[in-house]
């Protein structure tokens, strides 16, 4: 499922990497809310590539290209933050082959689409421990972070060894060492002060989620953040999700009424 190349490109055999594409972007739903934070849980890769009796590696890399057509309608339809979940805690235990033709993958995205996104004011986030990565990759991460720290556009955070279990444990924890030290009162702590210790804490609440791939459930990702999100299951595999996919999610999302508990 979620890995950066299981969440990673496109069908399209043809697009060169990190091109600008030439396909039209898909246009903005009319009518309906656009939401300001969208989620979505990459999947289906490797079943993509089994359908066509090709190496998992194969959907991995086609992965990335729908990344880039989603990231790039995002833009358009103007959606503040994307947040793709590319590679999850639980994703270590796939064979060691796969792992290091991801981190691969990771690689070759960043150093290919960096330009284009600085070039179009994207700030780029990463919530995870990405630090537990090879030192080269950790490197890359920082640079491509720090690179885009300034931009005031959209935002497309990547989650990167990333558990919302481990995010809340540490979230946790931290409260915990400062109510020991004397510098937090237990009895002030409220949903606000944990959100702050969150990796989300710089982004709009998150609006929808969307699953790819048919399966129908959150696999670790967001699950605090997700409270009162929006969710939506699809069943195109992630490779073959496009702009034009997101534009039938965001029109979908427009038609919900939020209640927030209320009437």
């Amino acid at each position: 499922m979620r890995a950066f190349g299981a969440a990673s490109t496109g069908a399209s055999a043809g697009a060169s990497a990190g091109a600008p594409s030439t396909a039209p972007l898909a246009a903005v739903p009319s009518g309906g809310a656009v939401p300001r934070h969208v989620a979505i849980i990459m999947d289906g890769n490797g079943r993509w590539a089994k359908k066509r009796f090709l190496p998992r590696f194969a959907g991995h890399k086609a992965g990335v290209e729908a990344v880039r057509k989603v990231t790039r309608a995002a833009r358009a339809m103007g959606i503040e933050a994307l947040t793709l979940y590319a590679f999850s805690s639980e994703n270590w235990r796939r064979p060691a082959e796969e792992v290091s033709d991801l981190m691969g993958l990771l690689r070759h995205f960043i150093r290919s689409d960096l330009d284009e996104l600085a070039r179009e004011n994207v700030r780029l986030r990463v919530i995870g421990d990405y630090h537990s990565f090879s030192p080269d990759l950790v490197a890359m991460v920082d640079d491509a972070i720090a690179r885009t720290a300034s931009n005031t556009g959209p935002i497309l955070a990547i989650a990167l060894n990333y558990g919302a279990h481990a995010e809340l444990v540490g979230a946790a924890r931290r409260l915990a060492e400062r109510a020991r030290d004397g510098t937090l009162d237990p009895a002030s702590i409220d949903v606000g002060t944990i959100e702050a210790e969150l990796d989300t804490h710089d982004l709009p609440p998150l609006d929808l989620m969307i699953r790819t791939s048919g399966e129908q459930r959150l696999s670790n990702f967001l699950l605090w953040q997700a409270a009162y999100a929006e969710l939506l299951f699809v069943d195109t595999l992630w490779p073959d999700f496009d702009g034009a996919a997101l534009a039938d999610a965001v029109a979908a999302f427009g038609q919900r009424q939020r209640r927030y508990g209320g009437l």
